[in-house]
């Protein structure tokens, strides 16, 4: 069977305000193509199909339109994973009906592994895959809480809950082995060794939850991973990859360029993996540099082929405060609408004076470009200047978590 592996489409994420609908459904359809073109069997999308866990009803209509055209394509088996980002209820809420179409959804983890274990038949009826099909695992999915516990031990607790989850499918993977039937198995964490953008949020507390490659077992043929942004093996690992997401989902992802795997297995091994690159229709920049310097790249820019305008992150490099700074660059933009648009502007750098006061208040001004976190952690600094504020940070960081976990499942 040829195999399809994608993650993380985030539909309805919005980039500051803006919604990204037009740039979800350019990737959808490409993929539609591309299932088709590659002659594609199975889908495997790995987490974080909503970017929150109660999407618009554009996200929606996004998401079940694409599910309805995908079975009208060769792609026999669907497979998708709850991520950190999902609702468990609102990704569960029609699989039973959606199974009827060979559409197979898990939203969350079960305790028995067995129930996320699923059989893939050729057109014949013939076995042909396996695929283990993880979703996030949430803390109360992994790990018991015990009173008083430290940060290595409750780091330690659940790391053995995540390797604990996925060794419980080896008894029962094993017979197909033996019969040459390959094994994939997908997940949606943070492995060791992984190079994280600004976009993702932490996974786990701290991204605790951090497994090596050693860690899965050997009977998996290959690891479909979701959570990590950019395409990428773990600890060089051939076989465990995360696929990435497909559209660049923050300014720190301008330079990564956003594939999709496909698999072929024979013999019941990995015989052929192949990264395929993702048309992108808008582009993320960056300027930074001298008022003139950055002036220059805004008159200069070229949208090329991209069908929709660029959005762009401004950071000026200034020796002083310049009073006529916005006018000079709406000056340059206004001109450039179809082409460019600025989405961030991030307070300037003054290179050769100290900042005054009001400066500083201004650089921190802009809540766009803050987290939860980021707005905590100043106001613990504003309020106990002198302290260590990482066990407040931490502790506030759980809090985050398990209010979104609440409100997610």
């Amino acid at each position: 069977m040829r195999v399809l592996h994608t993650s993380d489409w985030h539909l309805g994420q919005r980039l500051v305000n803006l919604e990204r609908t037009e740039e979800h459904e350019h990737f959808l359809n490409w993929l539609l193509k591309t299932i088709e073109q590659e002659q594609v069997e199975v889908l495997l999308m790995s987490g974080d199909v909503f970017d929150n866990g109660s999407p618009s009803n554009t996200a929606l209509k996004l998401y079940y339109n694409f599910l309805r055209q995908v079975c009208g394509t060769c792609c026999r088996h669907i497979i998708i994973t709850g991520g950190n980002h999902d609702s468990i209820s609102t990704l569960n809420a029609p699989k039973e009906l959606l199974e009827y179409f060979n559409i197979r959804v898990i939203g969350g983890a079960s305790a028995n592994p067995l129930d996320e274990l699923i059989e893939l038949h050729c057109d014949k009826g013939e076995l042909r895959l396996v695929v283990c099909a993880v979703p996030f695992l949430r803390d109360k999915d992994i790990r018991l809480s015990m009173p008083g516990e430290s940060f290595e031990e409750r780091e330690q607790r659940i790391k053995q809950g995540i390797a604990a989850h996925y060794d419980a499918f080896v008894p029962h993977v094993l017979s197909y082995k033996s019969q040459n039937i390959p094994v994939v198995a997908m997940g949606h964490l943070f492995a060791a060794g992984g190079s994280a953008s600004e976009s993702e949020k932490e996974i786990h507390v701290g991204n605790l939850g951090q497994i090596g490659a050693d860690q899965f077992p050997k009977a998996f043929d290959y690891v479909a991973l979701g959570h990590l942004h950019r395409p990428q093996q773990v600890n060089k690992t051939h076989h465990i990859r995360y696929s990435g997401s497909p559209i660049p989902l923050s300014f720190s992802e301008v330079s990564d360029t956003k594939v999709i795997f496909i698999l072929d297995f024979k013999d019941g091994r990995l015989a052929d993996l192949r990264e395929v690159e993702i048309p992108c229709c808008r582009k993320l920049v960056r300027f930074r540099g001298s008022l003139e310097k950055v002036l220059a790249h805004l008159a200069a820019y070229d949208n090329g082929a991209y069908t929709l305008p660029a959005w762009a992150e401004v950071q000026l490099e200034l020796d002083a405060p310049l009073p006529d700074l916005n006018q000079r660059l709406e000056e340059v933009l206004q001109h450039r609408q179809q082409e460019l648009q600025v989405l961030i502007h991030r307070p300037p750098i003054y290179q050769k004076m100290a900042q005054t006061l009001e400066q500083q208040v201004h650089e921190e001004s802009d809540l766009h470009i803050l987290t939860e976190k980021d707005v905590f952690l100043k106001r613990c600094q504003s309020a106990f200047p002198d302290s260590d504020h990482s066990e407040l940070v931490s502790t506030f960081s759980e809090l985050l978590e398990l209010m979104r976990q609440e409100v997610e499942s």
